[in-house]
């Protein structure tokens, strides 16, 4: 994959016709296990991978932002504290606005910035583009500002703007991840105290995520209905979430709860333990209960939370047979659409690719990209 830097700085020059002083980068991320468990406070394990946004900047001595983006050349401004309404044709200027909004309202001081975004974290699969597009941004700003936040504070700021400006209801995950990722590991993140363990990937295994070639859809009625469903099951146990109800006390109560709401509860607090077993076995490098554990995760989301595709559930499928207990698969995201994730034994990753290759479109009619990634930083700054 071509490195999006040189890009970023020729796209300013372009623009504004003059060199940046800086520029920032932040990953995208795919989630290893822990799916529709972080808005129930429970417990995710991403990994960044090696996809990134970059923007190069110019400090301005006003509070005025000007941007461009390699796909979007023509310049869009605001005023810092002056982002007015979200506009539903701006889409990517949206998640910046909503950055600089966020810092606004928190009372912080900011300097205007000219920059220029590039990207290649793949959109519409479910990879965080907007959370690498955010943190960037946010970092840059934090920099150029000197506001001296921690990364964890850059992430709360980005989801506070999407949640806020952008009107999405997002968790944290992608933002902690796309800000505070270390290089060849998962990040195990606590959704309700926001603790981060990072947890080294072992050697022995390559990252693939495979695009299954439906979009992922991020936010959806049916994602709040599934949202409703489990906050009704907390509900009914006396609870604010589902964080901390065993599966003992749930399947006492299955009769008395309704039967969808009870098995999209199944999923969450069952994930919740397959998330922190999956720890375990990659610190003790033990790759069939990692396995076992995707395995388990992919047909819970498939079964009990039911947003896999049969396309998706087919590519899963596929890439099963040949990995055998030489590695885990599973479909990563929201669901619905967007990407399958497998940790592959390194002589079983041309296998997998073949299969998936081989049957997939003739299986689906769908074309599958296949990435080939390494767990990578978070979010920094590039050059002087």
């Amino acid at each position: 994959m071509s490195n999006p830097a040189p890009s970023a700085t020729k796209l300013f020059v372009k623009t504004f016709g003059t060199k940046p002083d800086v520029l920032f980068s932040a990953p995208g991320r795919v989630n290893i296990i822990g799916e529709h468990t972080d808005y129930n406070d429970g417990f995710v394990l991403p990994a960044a991978i090696n996809f990134h946004t970059v923007i190069a900047v110019k400090v301005r001595n006003d509070d005025q932002f000007r941007a461009v983006a390699d796909e979007y050349p023509d310049i869009r401004q605001w005023r810092y504290g002056a982002e007015g309404q979200m506009a539903d044709g701006d889409g990517w200027i949206n998640y910046l606005k909503g950055f600089s909004s966020a810092v606004a309202l928190s009372g912080l001081p900011a300097k205007g910035l000219d920059l220029a975004v590039v990207g290649n974290v793949p959109a519409g699969a479910g990879l965080a583009s907007s959370a690498s597009l955010e943190i960037a941004f946010g970092t840059a700003i934090n920099d150029t500002s000197q506001l001296h936040l921690s990364p964890l504070a850059v992430a709360q700021l980005a989801q506070r703007g999407e949640n806020h400006y952008v009107g999405h209801a997002c968790g944290i995950m992608d933002q902690i991840t796309c800000a505070m990722a270390e290089e060849d590991c998962a990040l195990l993140i606590d959704c309700m105290d926001l603790e981060c363990q990072p947890v080294p990937i072992p050697d022995s295994l390559s990252l693939l995520i495979i695009n299954s070639g439906l979009p992922s859809v991020r936010h959806s009625e049916e994602f709040n209905e599934r949202r409703q469903q489990c906050e009704q099951v907390a509900a009914h146990f006396g609870l604010d979430t589902l964080r901390h109800l065993t599966l003992a006390q749930l399947q006492q109560q299955q009769a008395q709860l309704d039967p969808v709401a009870y098995r999209r509860a199944h999923h969450v607090v069952t994930e919740n333990n397959r998330t922190q077993r999956a720890v375990r076995a990659l610190t003790k490098g033990d790759i069939e209960r990692i396995s076992q554990l995707m395995a388990e995760s992919h047909d819970s989301m498939r079964d009990d939370f039911a947003i896999v595709p049969e396309a998706i559930d087919t590519l899963v499928q596929i890439i099963r047979r040949p990995l055998g207990t030489h590695g885990g698969v599973r479909m990563t995201g929201k669901g619905f659409g967007g990407c399958v994730i497998a940790l592959v034994e390194h002589e079983y990753t041309d296998k997998v690719i073949a299969a998936v290759e081989q049957e997939y479109h003739r299986s689906t009619g769908l074309e599958a990209q296949i990435y080939l990634c390494s767990p990578t930083a978070g979010a920094a700054r590039i050059g002087k």
